[in-house]
């Protein structure tokens, strides 16, 4: 029987070229449900939901060095059990969070995906939490230390809060797990499937809502925009640790305010947070002020079962001058990075740039390729932008997995951190709640400076809550 195959798509085959050990990448994405799973109803939902999505079910095609593609080979059925039962424990969460940053599933496998689905967890209420510890702040760190932030740590938690034994009744919730391969699939892809199977399994409609309305006409950009041509601001170093990889701190915060026909979004609303929070950031520790350049998706897919599965955002990047990142007039810095952003998504672009399509051109051999490809990052990584913002928006399904597991009221995304960016922000909200991930490199930040910046981003998304005059 012969197999089908097609060839990388750009971003994925830049990806495979820049691959690294030390930084796998992954997209991580955590879904907490108030209930329990039955497992084989739930493995049997999964893997039809796969075979629903059959793009999902790929493998990368062996080949010589001298080929000119790396090709996925498309298979009829998943090569590896895709959903596994860590045995539960008081670690098993933090644990599961651990392997979504250390350990990417492998290409060779089909799908390049796995669902770990953590038992016993609290239903509700546990809002915070790292790779480090299953919740953040579950006892309080030492007065005045890095970890406890230095931006309201102790008003969130108070000593002694969270000090009690749990009883077993707040033991009956359910965490599910998707680790993706970034390489081959993004997060709101695997959401898509994620979807299809809540559906499968508890029978109910999971359809999405309806998608916000964008426009298509090209819109003009502001005049003031700052220019592309200067090295942009590098988030500074904080307190790096000894091993390699990402860190990463989830947690949940309330959805920010936004006046009735304000010209800007919520969207424009965490970009502006983001931007605020690196400038207080790198201010505290002394580096030069530098314009700001956030990275930001752009995803234009439909979010029914008709969706393209693979990697399918294209990229844009929103700047900020040094003079204008300041809260006293906080209006007029909205309105300005609205009309930012909406020029951006309206632009029709290739997914990394002229540049990156150009540069995948099989007309060389995909090695030779390859190390072109890494040397040119390296050489561009002065000029690669300060962070990355993926503000999922509103999760656009419910995620009901029945009586029993009931609905998702949290679901969190982080997305890979390595370096020169070092940092990204991941947003989603659920159920009225912004759930924000903060995701860094290790030889960059610490657990303690991501407290900090979460406190930080904490404070200025507050600010954002402006009316109108």
């Amino acid at each position: 029987m012969s197999v089908r195959t097609i060839p990388f798509p750009v971003v994925d085959e830049v990806a495979r070229h820049c691959l690294q050990e030390e930084e796998p990448e992954t997209v991580h994405i955590e879904v907490h449900l108030p209930g329990r799973l039955d497992p084989a109803g739930l493995r049997k939902a999964f893997h039809e939901a796969l075979l629903r999505h059959p793009r999902i079910l790929m493998r990368e095609a062996p080949g010589r060095w001298y080929r000119r593609r790396y090709e996925w080979e498309l298979t009829e059925r998943p090569d590896v059990e895709v959903v596994t039962f860590p045995a539960p424990g008081r670690d098993a969460l933090r644990n599961a969070r651990t392997r979504a940053l250390t350990t990417a599933p492998p290409l060779t496998d089909s799908p390049p995906v796995r669902l770990e689905v953590v038992e016993g967890v609290e239903g509700e209420g546990r809002v915070e939490g790292s790779e480090a510890t299953d919740a953040v702040g579950s006892a309080a760190p030492a007065a005045g230390s890095r970890a406890a932030g230095r931006h309201g740590w102790a008003q969130r938690h108070p000593a002694g809060a969270g000090e009690a034994e749990p009883t077993p009744a707040q033991h009956n919730g359910t965490v599910l797990f998707l680790t993706v391969n970034h390489t081959a699939l993004d997060g709101p892809a695997c959401l898509r499937v994620l979807a299809t199977a809540a559906e499968i399994y508890s029978g109910k409609d999971n359809s999405p809502t309806a998608p916000p309305t964008r426009t298509t006409e090209p819109q003009p950009d502001s005049p003031d925009t700052p220019s592309n041509w200067s090295p942009p601001a590098r988030v500074a170093p904080g307190t790096p640790e000894a091993s390699p990889g990402n860190g990463l701190l989830v947690t949940e915060l309330p959805l920010p305010h936004r006046p009735k026909g304000a010209p800007y979004t919520v969207n424009d609303q965490l970009m502006v947070t983001t931007a605020l929070t690196i400038a207080h950031w790198n201010r505290e520790h002394g580096a030069h002020p530098r314009p700001l350049r956030i990275t930001m998706p752009v995803d234009d897919r439909p979010r029914d079962l008709t969706m393209p599965i693979g990697n399918g955002t294209r990229l844009v990047e929103v700047p900020f001058a040094p003079a204008e990142l300041t809260t006293t007039d906080m209006p007029g810095l909205l309105t300005r990075t609205a009309t930012r952003t909406r020029a951006l998504k309206s632009l029709p672009r290739p997914q990394l740039g002229h540049g990156a399509t150009l540069l995948t051109a099989p007309v060389t051999p995909v090695a030779w390729r390859a190390a072109l490809t890494r040397g040119l990052r390296r050489a561009a990584a002065p000029w690669t932008s300060t962070t990355l913002l993926s503000n999922i928006g509103r999760i656009p399904y419910p995620l009901d997995f029945g009586e029993d597991a009931g609905r998702a009221h949290a679901v969190w995304f982080s997305a890979p951190a390595r370096m020169p960016r070092g940092l990204t922000v991941t947003t989603a909200s659920t159920a009225g709640r912004l759930h924000l991930a903060l995701r860094w490199s290790r030889s960059l930040l610490s657990h303690g400076d991501g407290a900090h910046l979460r406190d930080l981003f904490e404070h200025y998304l507050h600010t954002t809550d402006v009316e109108q005059s």
